[in-house]
């Protein structure tokens, strides 16, 4: 019983220490972008939220989304994340671009129609989301 024990423990803490998670964040005025990376078992799964507070000069429309789902890794730096629209025939397609401690993304136009609307983005704009430590 105690060596079963032990041996589930043992078996838990090591899936615990191959899995890892990275997360990327920009703020760019009332634009916050955050993207989290995780590691588990041969699988890359990726999360990105994306808010958008307008300041007093413009007179967008708060938003706020997320994406989220198993990314096709195309190299070491390099993985890309395909969602299909509920009910739809449309997908938002995301590439994005790992550089050391930063990040881009890029978004296919149907992303914008059927996932965040008209403020929201999921692409960085050619902008770098920054890894935290």
């Amino acid at each position: 019983m105690k060596k079963t024990m032990i041996f589930a423990l043992g078996l838990l803490f090591s899936t615990s220490v191959l899995a890892g998670a990275d997360h990327y964040i920009r703020k760019d005025g009332g634009h916050t972008q955050h993207m989290k990376i995780t590691k588990q078992a041969g699988e890359v799964k990726v999360l990105l939220d994306v808010d958008f507070e307008p300041t007093g000069t413009e007179t967008d429309k708060p938003c706020s989304t997320e994406i989220s789902g198993e990314a096709k890794v195309i190299s070491e730096n390099e993985l890309h994340l395909k969602k299909q629209a509920q009910g739809e025939a449309h997908y938002c397609e995301l590439k994005i671009l790992l550089n050391g401690d930063t990040a881009k993304i890029e978004e296919t136009p149907d992303c914008v129609r059927y996932f965040t609307g008209d403020f929201c983005r999921f692409d960085s704009e050619g902008k770098f989301l920054n890894k935290v430590k």
